[in-house]
């Protein structure tokens, strides 16, 4: 797994310091061995002794910040569930208009929460990586260290009590405990590895099953504490004698399944694997069938064997791109910042973003971005080229143009265009 601690290269900057920093914050091992023994094979459990930051994650978001978040944010579903007795509570139960000039019947209402929360539920703060800026931050530099998209929920539990049963979720997870104490019980998967298409519903059964077994870690986890758990382990977790308040970082990472997908879609370029099949073949019977599929299967090697790298890369970053957006932009001071630009305006390319720079063959580049691509002049390249590295900040030094007006022009472009952000 190298994308844990990726180097600069193909004309991409160096992974920033506060990307390593992140990772460092969940793991209390080196990177390196983390990939080596645990990611994608087993749990890994980090005292909070062991890591790097002695105020632990209340940073990230205290139990202050989730009463300001569920009070005074105008905060709407579906950034909020709850959760009682093992089930989902209905929307309805705790939603509602916010007054006049807020009609809008789907927020959250404070006196409703109150009223579960105090009667055992668990609150569930959902998508924080988009709306509560020290996560947006956070998560946008630990999915650059580990390559990943992420996404940050929160878990508010009453003492005593336990939202949901044992489960297992289909994308690894990082639970950073913040408050309270968390009682967790883990066992090995009931399918390993398992994909979104496989959550753990379909294997109730045996998922109750394997939880009456002896666990594989017994744990209780408290404050700074931080455990790491691959897709398919089951788990399930009770707060203790206090409330509790704990960080789900959830990695959307793409697998093997994925590639199989994406070559079966362009496998529809070749002819015999989009013939008919014969004219009164009964498909139930697996004697008429048989020919048909060693023929298929045939074809289908064939064609495997001259898939294109190149056409699965393009593919596979049109799912992952777009599934882990850069650093927010500022509207007004990215406007202001276009009325003023002058050659010694200082600009860097916007945090987290990801871009391919490609020739065209027709005397133009291609910037290829999370949400669209960009065409200009091939005279642009080694300009486009340094200051998306990092190696040129100041607008006159963009290298390869005539004179500070095509730069002007060039990185008036790249400020409107959101690539760059003044600095």
């Amino acid at each position: 797994m190298t994308h844990l601690d990726p180097p600069g290269g193909r004309g991409r900057p160096a992974v920033p310091s506060s990307a390593t920093d992140a990772l460092a914050r969940c793991i209390s091992v080196e990177p390196a061995k983390f990939a080596a023994a645990h990611w994608g094979r087993a749990p890994l459990l980090s005292r909070a002794a062991e890591l790097p930051n002695p105020q632990g994650f209340t940073d990230l978001l205290s139990p202050a910040d989730a009463d300001e978040l569920l009070s005074r944010r105008g905060l709407r579903t579906p950034f909020l569930r709850v959760a009682k007795d093992g089930q989902l509570v209905p929307a309805a139960r705790y939603t509602g208009g916010g007054g006049a000039g807020a009609e809008i019947g789907d927020q959250v209402l404070d006196e409703k929460v109150l009223e579960l929360y105090a009667s055992g539920a668990t609150l569930v703060l959902q998508g924080l990586h988009r709306i509560w800026p020290a996560l947006v931050d956070f998560a946008r530099d630990l999915g650059t260290a580990l390559g990943q998209p992420l996404q940050v929920n929160a878990y508010l539990t009453p003492a005593g009590s336990q939202g949901f049963a044992t489960h297992y979720d289909t994308h690894d997870v990082f639970v950073l405990q913040v408050d309270g104490r968390k009682h967790w019980r883990i066992h090995p998967p009931v399918l390993p590895d398992p994909l979104e298409k496989q959550p753990w519903g379909g294997r109730a059964d045996e998922v109750a099953a394997t939880a009456e077994g002896t666990a594989a870690l017994d744990v209780v986890l408290e404050p700074g504490d931080a455990l790491y758990l691959p897709r398919g382990w089951l788990h399930s977790a009770q707060a203790q004698e206090s409330s509790s308040l704990h960080l789900t970082v959830g990695i959307r990472a793409l697998t093997r399944y994925a590639l199989v997908e994406e070559l079966l879609a362009l496998a529809a370029e070749d002819p015999r694997l989009r013939a008919g099949l014969p004219f009164g073949t009964d498909v139930a019977d697996p004697d008429a069938i048989e020919p048909e599929l060693t023929e298929t299967v045939e074809a289908l090697r064939d064609w495997l064997l001259r898939a294109d790298p190149a056409a699965i890369a393009a593919r596979l970053g049109n799912r992952a791109w777009p599934a882990a957006r850069p650093a927010p932009i500022r509207p007004l001071a990215q406007a202001a910042a276009l009325a003023a630009l002058d050659p010694d305006s200082r600009v860097t390319v916007r945090a987290g973003l990801r871009w391919q720079l490609t020739p065209t063959g027709d005397g133009k580049v291609a910037l290829r971005l999370f949400d669209r691509t960009i065409t200009l002049p091939g005279t642009c390249e080694p300009a486009l080229r340094a200051v998306l590295t990092g190696e040129v900040t100041r607008v006159g030094d963009l290298p390869g143009l005539d004179d500070d007006a095509d730069r002007l022009v060039l990185a008036r472009r790249l400020l409107t265009e959101s690539v760059l952000t003044p600095t």
